[in-house]
């Protein structure tokens, strides 16, 4: 007997939500420290001379709330490209012929631990959703970590580049649709960012590309998606429970980079922090009202930390708790602004904590919880989070 579409659409769905069931990360080995990188930088890019600007650099990494970063840029490869060490100098090529390599690499260690924590055979991938900000290729960086990890050719890929800072949401508001619309589907979802795309000499008409200078740093996260797991071989971390994305009013402009031969250009022309923290409300207000959820601190948070001034008015704005940002602010010391894969480092970050505490839940005890990624647009990315109790993840 046929079946009528109806009843075939219904067989082709996952019957529970989309659920985060491991994740891993991963950093290139060389690390650098914010208290002496100005020297560093500025005698690496020949800027020694620019002592008033190199001074103000200095106050922007001490502001920065960052301890450190890893870099996939060392001082060799940064003797070997001179031209990446200038403010302008004509370097796309140097910078694609690094990212499109590495990229794929670092985002292949991170699944790596992904699929192992999971427990089972990458032949079981059925999807892969990678993003990233440095460099674009043909074949993508989708199609080479397909080859780098061996996993089926015919696994379903879905490359994003050039989203930007907001994208660690992105991926996980895909992995959502396409687990729950897919009966078995398992998602390899990976974020893999490096930095040698932005990294430029120092200019005192430039400000904001210093910002951004002393607030990124390389690193690469990965999870497995999927929906309806085996209790017996699969343990769940989080449930995605709804995801949105909004474009904030009056930001047009707010954050832009421009691919150019010199280069991802960087440019912050508004009072992004502002922005961010005049609108912040309306999207919890829009996420949390089926829930029936006002109390700000009632929930865990998982926020993209884009710098310091956009946390520290978030926090005012809404009154959060000290301890609410604890996680973003960890991660955000340990590692820098990572773009996308900032926030899978920080759900991560706070699954493990949440362990070594003994709380009751992976979102440091508490049920529900809110994921922000913020970025060029301004983009708005929300993701509400349902936490799963920590007895089902031993």
């Amino acid at each position: 007997m046929s079946k009528s579409i109806e009843e075939i659409r219904a067989a082709q769905r996952a019957k529970g939500p989309a659920t985060v069931l491991a994740i891993g990360t991963a950093t290139p080995s060389n690390c650098v420290y914010q208290a002496t990188y100005p020297d560093y930088y500025f005698r690496i890019t020949k800027s020694e001379h620019m002592t008033e600007l190199k001074e103000k650099f200095k106050r922007m990494c001490d502001k920065s709330m960052i301890k450190k970063r890893y870099m996939h840029l060392t001082e060799e490869i940064l003797k070997e490209n001179p031209n990446i060490c200038e403010y302008m100098g004509p370097s796309l090529d140097a910078r694609q012929d690094l990212v499109v390599v590495e990229v794929p690499k670092l985002g292949k260690e991170a699944a790596v631990k992904a699929i192992k924590e999971w427990g089972h055979r990458k032949s079981e991938i059925t999807h892969l959703v990678f993003c990233t900000t440095s460099g674009v290729d043909m074949p993508g960086a989708d199609y080479q970590l397909t080859k780098l990890l061996g996993l089926r050719p015919s696994v379903k890929r879905l490359m994003m580049y050039q989203q930007g800072c907001f994208a660690g949401g992105t991926v996980l508001r895909l992995a959502k649709d396409l687990a729950e619309n897919n009966v078995g589907a398992r998602v390899l979802v990976v974020c893999s960012e490096i930095t040698a795309v932005t990294f430029r000499g120092p200019s005192d008409t430039h400000l904001d590309s210093l910002v951004g200078q002393a607030l990124f740093g390389d690193g690469a996260a990965a999870m497995i998606i999927g929906a309806d797991p085996d209790l017996s071989t699969e343990r769940p971390l989080f449930q995605l429970v709804s995801a949105a994305q909004t474009i904030l009013p009056d930001s047009d402009g707010a954050i832009d980079g421009h691919l150019r031969e010199v280069g991802l250009t960087f440019h912050l022309l508004k009072d992004v922090p502002g922005i961010i923290s005049k609108n912040i409300e309306k999207s919890l207000k829009e996420a949390f009202e089926a829930l029936g959820i006002k109390d700000w601190n009632s929930i865990f948070w998982i926020a993209h930390p884009g710098g310091p001034a956009i946390l520290d008015q978030v926090e005012a704005k809404l009154g959060l708790k000290e301890e609410k940002l604890r996680a973003t602010k960890q991660v955000l010391s340990e590692y820098g602004n990572m773009s996308s894969a900032c926030v899978l480092f920080i759900l991560d970050e706070m699954r493990k904590r949440s362990s070594e505490e003994g709380k009751s839940t992976t979102g440091e005890g508490l049920e529900w919880g809110v994921l922000f990624g913020f970025g060029p647009g301004l983009t708005v990315e929300t993701v509400v989070l349902h936490s799963v109790p920590l007895l089902a993840t031993q």
